[in-house]
């Protein structure tokens, strides 16, 4: 809106910013964000907050509006900044959807699970009654902003939880993807995502992995924002990881969870004859190499038939399983049965 425009670079009215940040990054960016908002003469707020699975609560979605009631927002013109993980980007989402029905947020993801995956696409939400996500909605943000050096400063086992979700969509949708992995993937981790201009055998692994998982993730998404259509590739990992996650919770990340769902689902691709036993092991071995958990003694046959069963309530009677049928490629199907989903259990455990 160029009157909005106008107003907010006339200097009329001082810039205004709520920011929430989650605790652990304000120890680490704080002082960084506060000089750049003072520099550039912003009136703000920081609420700094402990945003991970356990605080991931209603609770902290109304202290959030507490506060934004209280520093008074304009939410035509100034949005609400959320600069942490994906459960900070998830949380402030939330928030910001309730406050007066609709007010614009920003995402920063500082991890990077949330640079790949929260950052993209409507959802947000919160975990109730220990399930996870079970309130939500779908608010795009105004914009994502996208810079890799944050992730320099989080723990390597962090890294290996992100490129859970990159190889995510490299086993749906890109082969490519997949070779990066498999080539580059101990480089990635030694280097945390960042591009050096000394790395010259490694190209921009860095930048191409973060690239494509990000394009590949909004040709998924974007025509189906809203979820209208329940066939989803984007699924594949998490039709067991989410009660495998909560029952663990804090024994797994969220990456780490969804890479033990798809590692068993890899074995149901081989048990149906979809990927061959070669295929099967250069998946498991990649994930080996990308230092991902393959087998959690926690995700028992009782488990997944309850997961299993969950599935079917929320997605129309039907279990619309994402499967490898090949490196970089996948189908969704309906028909698996229990008989071929417990022999791929029985083989999963014993290798």
């Amino acid at each position: 809106d160029p009157q909005q425009l106008e107003l907010a670079t006339s200097g009329k009215r001082k810039l205004r910013r709520f920011i929430v940040i989650d605790e652990v990054v304000d120890k680490l960016y704080g002082s960084k964000v506060r000089e750049y908002f003072e520099e550039n003469n912003v009136q703000h707020k920081i609420l700094a907050l402990p945003t991970t699975e356990e605080t991931k609560s209603m609770d902290l979605v109304l202290n959030i509006l507490q506060e934004v009631q209280n520093f008074s927002i304009d939410r035509r013109t100034e949005p609400i900044i959320a600069i942490g993980g994906g459960v900070c980007l998830d949380i402030v989402g939330l928030a910001a959807s309730l406050y007066r029905r609709r007010t614009p947020y920003i995402r920063v993801p500082t991890t990077l699970l949330s640079y790949v995956d929260a950052s993209v696409g409507a959802k947000n939400g919160v975990n109730f009654l220990q399930c996870k996500n079970k309130l939500g909605g779908y608010t795009p943000p105004v914009a994502s902003f996208l810079d890799r050096s944050f992730i320099q400063s989080i723990p390597r086992r962090h890294i290996s939880n992100g490129l859970g979700e990159i190889l995510k969509m490299a086993l749906m949708k890109h082969k490519g993807l997949f070779d990066l992995l498999k080539t580059h993937g101990k480089h990635l981790l030694d280097t945390k995502f960042q591009s050096y201009s000394g790395s010259t055998d490694h190209g921009d692994a860095a930048l191409q992995t973060t690239r494509i998982a990000i394009e590949t993730m909004l040709e998924e998404l974007a025509p189906n924002l809203w979820e209208d259509d329940l066939d989803r590739l984007v699924d594949f990992g998490h039709l067991i990881s989410p009660e495998l996650e909560m029952r663990v919770l804090p024994l797994l990340m969220h990456g780490e969870a969804v890479n033990i769902d798809m590692a068993f689902m890899t074995y149901v691709a081989y048990m149906r004859g979809l990927i061959t036993a070669e295929e099967k092991e250069q998946i498991i071995q990649c994930m080996r190499g990308l230092e991902l958990p393959v087998w959690h003694g926690g995700c028992s046959w009782p488990l997944i038939k309850r997961a299993l069963m969950e599935r079917l309530k929320h997605s129309g009677g039907q279990p619309r399983m994402p499967l490898p049928t090949g490196l970089g490629v996948a189908e969704i199907f309906n028909d698996t049965s229990e008989e071929t989903l417990e022999r791929a259990y029985k083989l999963w455990v014993r290798d």
